[in-house]
């Protein structure tokens, strides 16, 4: 039998903002790094290029380097990550949805 909490391993995925936002904008095929960084804003370059690593790691991306000049990296989502973005689609709309009544809700907060 599994642990439950080493479901915190998938939970610290789905937890980050920017691992869910590379899956995002990864779900109409490969991209390369700067078309990555252009895509998602407010992302550092240090930051993507970890995040990329860690999802490379997680078997959520693939990371594929053709050997022309100069070289051509890519990034693709795996079968794994496609069901992550498949299973965090709803999540990622319930966000973009809500938003402006979060943002509402913040500023009657701060505004106390």
């Amino acid at each position: 039998m599994q642990d439950p909490c080493q479901a915190r391993e998938v939970l610290g995925i789905v937890g980050d903002k920017w691992a869910l936002l590379i899956v995002r904008v990864l779900k109409d095929g490969p991209l390369r790094f700067t078309e990555l960084k252009r895509s998602i804003d407010g992302i550092s370059q240090r930051m993507l290029t970890v995040t990329l690593r860690d999802l490379e790691r997680d078997g959520i991306l693939t990371r594929t380097v053709r050997n022309v000049m100069p070289p051509h990296v890519s990034y693709e989502l795996t079968t794994i990550g496609r069901t992550l973005r498949e299973a965090t689609a709803p999540l990622l709309e319930w966000s973009l949805t809500h938003l402006p009544k979060i943002g509402e809700a913040r500023a009657a907060y701060d505004n106390r």
